[in-house]
Formats: structure tokens, C-alpha cells, sequence
């Protein structure tokens, strides 16, 4: 009876990716992209979509409309090479007005990216992230430790 119940054991961990001596490893299928990300809270920009968010790192840039104002984040990312690596990237932030383009919100920021392993840390892919927070008044600010209300 020991015997069957370690070969069901055995067989289990084989088929899960898993081994009791450790030489499998067990991987999820997670997709994600090296990317800097920007968050806000729309109703500090005044009603629904009442501001246009234009992030760009380097050359690339990404915008949308600021939101609905009771939603408690909506967020932008801006794609980053795949080889990208462990480097330092500039971002910049531009917040316009929806209803007469007057700049309300610029910032511009250095951004070291931080290695991630969505699938654990021995497997594919291996991205590079940064996350920021867009302020009315701050700027962008760290996105650690935000979370919404």
C-alpha cells in the first residue's frame, strides 16, 4: 500500500512539473511586457474624461483620456523593448485639459526599471517594469504602496 501511495506521489509531482528531489519546476503561463506603468485617481483631474494623460519614455509614447471620475484608478503603460534589460529610462508626463489643452500636469523623471518573473523566478519571461503614480500636484510619484480607496 506505501508503495502505490509513493509511485501516486511520484507520478503526481512528474506530471505537475514537480519533483521530490527538486529538478522540475513548476511554471504558470502569465504573458506580461517590459513596461513603465502610470496610474491615477480620475477625479483628481476633474470629471469624467476632463484631461488627456500622455506618458512617453524615450521615444515611445502612450495617451488616454483621464477616466471616469468615480473610478478609483485608471492607468496607462507604455511598452518597452523585450531586451530592454537593467537600465534607467526617462519618462515624461504630460496632462492636458480635455477642454482647452492648457497643460495641467508636466513631470519628467528618471525610471530604473526593476527585473520581474511573472511566472516564478526560474522561467520565461523575464520582463522590466516600472511603476508611477500621476499627482495633481506631485507629479509622478512612486506607485509602491498605492492602492485604490
Amino acid at each position: 500500500m506505501r508503495g502505490r501511495l509513493l509511485a501516486v506521489l511520484l507520478l503526481a509531482g512528474a506530471l505537475s512539473g514537480c519533483t521530490l528531489i527538486g529538478r522540475g519546476v513548476a511554471c504558470t503561463q502569465a504573458d506580461m511586457d517590459s513596461a513603465v506603468g502610470v496610474r491615477w485617481q480620475p477625479a483628481d483631474f476633474g470629471g469624467t474624461d476632463a484631461a488627456v494623460v500622455r506618458v512617453c519614455v524615450g521615444e515611445r509614447c502612450a495617451q488616454r483620456a483621464s477616466g471616469r471620475s468615480e473610478d478609483p484608478f485608471a492607468s496607462l503603460s507604455v511598452r518597452l523593448p523585450d531586451d530592454v534589460g537593467d537600465t534607467t529610462v526617462p519618462v515624461r508626463l504630460t496632462i492636458t485639459s480635455a477642454e482647452d489643452g492648457r497643460v495641467v500636469v508636466t513631470d519628467r523623471v528618471l525610471a530604473r526599471l526593476t527585473e520581474q518573473h511573472p511566472n516564478g523566478p526560474s522561467c520565461p519571461p523575464t520582463v522590466w517594469t516600472a511603476a508611477y503614480r500621476a499627482h495633481p500636484e506631485q507629479g509622478l510619484v512612486s506607485a509602491v504602496g498605492t492602492s485604490p480607496r
